[in-house]
């Protein structure tokens, strides 16, 4: 999954839970739980080599990736 398409995948997913009140990390565990098992496991490893770390947990790694592609494509906020 390339990061555009994390970022579009995301953007889907807010609009279409924009009634309720899901803040940033919850859109992003939508999008993870969308995911086949090799995405998932793609997403956590490309975390966890961004963080120069070895082990972590799937699911919270993936997820952390999603909002960390998520928020460099919406730039510095001023």
């Amino acid at each position: 999954m390339t990061d555009e398409e994390i970022v579009v995948a995301f953007a889907l997913t807010r609009l279409e839970n924009a009634n309720s009140e899901l803040d940033l990390e919850d859109v992003a565990a939508l999008v993870v739980r969308r995911l086949t098992p090799d995405q998932v496991l793609d997403l956590a490893t490309r975390n966890l080599a961004v963080r120069n770390e070895l082990r972590g947990a799937l699911f919270e790694s993936a997820v952390e990736h999603v909002l960390r592609i998520v928020l460099s494509a919406r730039g510095p906020v001023d």
